[in-house]
């Protein structure tokens, strides 16, 4: 009894394992041919392989790009095979919506491009397609929705997408509510985006949001912003960014509401931030700036500018910015202490309208040799135009012969209070 059953199953198990082989192997011809990447070898792949909705897909993207032009009715049959044989493939429904959209099926091309983001909602390329699809309908809301996700999802195309909305001609505070999503790196790359299209309107606003979702972040991420309204003559808005800044960072912007001191970290105790209202140190090759850490007038450190005596420098890459008042009297202190200081050109201070030197250039008297601590002064009104000045370490280049310049100096306790 158990022979008479046992060839049955042979013939089945025969049988299974013909079909496994030819199943093997239809689709090895299929694949075969489908490698050459030409309309005649996908033709043939489906022919050897007629369930399989990557060949029918492949089809109509080579008909699609075609020099001798595309049958597009064609083209939508392999599409919607595609989209039978695999329902839940995105790629192959947003494919579809955009073939749809070239022949003016415009609400089949919707639902279309719709069930692509359905399928795979957070996929930056399928976003992209939709959102361009949008745009060309004239749905600028629902394409900045899309948008959104496409920068939630491909940092590489923040720009593009910036450019893009704008050039749609979206308005400002629709982009912001609706494109821009509330995280620190890309609201940060939009402010700087504003910045460098010279939107300074529109960037105050983003600077104005960033706030008040108190996001988290580095005060160097908001340095762009800072040069823009620097550039731009905002000093309004450059003094109350910067407050926002010091009051956010207490311990490492050295510069509170309540210090007669306009300018920031004075004394060379806090970080220098490069940027901003803080200390600026430009690189300089022949000079080495450092924090120092030995000698000091006050507190515990002071600044180091050394020379190395291969150059004659025009040197003034120690600088900052300060908001002032119009015709407003002015008391500058600043501590310097020289040590071996060659040529006749030493360092000094300098003060200066940053935007018109002619309405307010001032200079302490230069230093060279070795020196001890030295107070160097100024005292001047502004000018009923000046709101804002730079501070900065000067040495003009020297004249005479033996011109290149060594030694050391040292700054510290530089204060600029308005006198009363």
């Amino acid at each position: 009894m158990a022979r008479r059953l046992d060839f049955p199953v042979r013939i089945l198990l025969s049988l299974v394992l013909l079909f496994c082989i030819y199943w093997v192997a239809t689709g090895a011809v299929a694949q075969w041919y489908s490698r050459q990447q030409s309309a005649e070898g996908l033709r043939k792949a489906i022919q050897w392989d007629p369930g399989n909705p990557m060949y029918y897909a492949a089809l109509a993207r080579v008909l699609s790009t075609s020099l001798e032009g595309a049958d597009l009715d064609e083209v939508i049959r392999l599409y919607e095979k595609s989209t039978e044989l695999r329902p839940l493939e995105a790629r192959y429904w947003a494919e579809l919506g955009g073939v749809y959209e070239q022949v003016e099926r415009l609400q089949e091309a919707q639902r279309a491009y719709a069930e692509a983001e359905k399928l795979f909602p957070n996929s930056p390329q399928l976003n992209w397609q939709s959102g361009n699809f949008h745009l060309r309908q004239g749905n600028i809301p629902l394409a900045l929705k899309s948008f959104q996700k496409v920068l939630l999802g491909d940092p590489g195309l923040l720009p593009q997408v910036f450019d893009l909305a704008w050039r749609a001609g979206a308005e400002p505070e629709l982009i912001l509510n609706e494109m821009i999503p509330p995280q620190p790196n890309i609201m940060f790359a939009y402010l700087d985006y504003l910045v460098q299209k010279k939107r300074i309107e529109q960037a105050a606003e983003v600077w104005e949001r960033i706030l008040a979702l108190q996001l988290p972040f580095e005060p160097k991420s908001a340095f762009p912003y800072l040069d823009a309204l620097i550039a731009s003559k905002r000093v309004d808005l450059l003094t109350s960014a910067w407050a926002e800044l010091a009051k956010r960072n207490p311990t490492r912007l050295r510069q509170r509401a309540f210090d007669p001191n306009h300018l920031t970290n004075g004394d060379f105790e806090g970080e220098i931030l490069n940027g901003g209202l803080d200390w600026r140190v430009g690189i300089l090759e022949g000079v080495i700036v450092t924090v120092d850490g030995l000698r000091f007038f006050d507190g515990t450190h002071s600044l180091k500018i050394q020379f190395d005596g291969t150059r004659n420098i025009d040197y003034g890459h120690v600088y900052q910015f300060v908001p002032v008042k119009p015709k407003t009297l002015y008391r500058f202190t600043g501590y310097m202490r020289v040590q071996g200081i060659t040529t006749d050109s030493g360092p000094r201070f300098q003060i200066y309208d940053a935007y018109d030197p002619s309405k307010l250039f001032l200079s302490t008297e230069n230093l060279v040799g070795t020196s001890g601590w030295s107070p160097q002064q100024l005292e001047f009104q502004t000018s009923p135009d000046t709101q804002l000045l730079i501070v900065r370490v000067a040495r003009p280049a020297s004249q005479k012969f033996d011109n290149q310049i060594a030694g050391a100096l040292f700054i510290d306790r530089v204060i600029l209070n308005a006198v009363e």
